[in-house]
């Protein structure tokens, strides 16, 4: 395992994801009621935040488990599942980085 490779991915996915996090934030403000918008238009505004709300909390979810892959990096536990204890495949640290599980324990 290239651990210098893995760094700058796990870099890379926390900035992009930390870059949605801020995005999603901005669009999950609410609307405030004096907006001249008819009722159709704001029910579909109440669908699209609830959606905007759950791609924030997933977002959030990734971010710390990046943040957390990276805390691990350095330590023996990094790239062991968390579960059954095997060492998991590199393409699937490449894959999913935020991951602590193989692919058969986070079925």
């Amino acid at each position: 395992m290239d651990k210098g490779k893995i760094r700058e991915l796990l870099n890379s996915e926390i900035v992009k994801t930390e870059e949605q996090v801020v995005r999603y934030k901005e669009l999950a403000q609410p609307i405030s009621p004096d907006n001249a918008i008819g009722r159709v238009s704001r029910m579909d505004a109440i669908n699209n935040k609830s959606i905007v709300d759950a791609a924030l909390r997933k977002a959030k979810e990734r971010l710390n488990g990046l943040k957390s892959s990276m805390d691990k990096l350095d330590s023996s536990d990094f790239g062991v599942c968390a579960k059954c204890k095997i060492i998991i495949p590199i393409e699937r640290i490449l894959l999913a980085p935020q991951s602590s599980f193989c692919v058969n324990c986070a079925r």
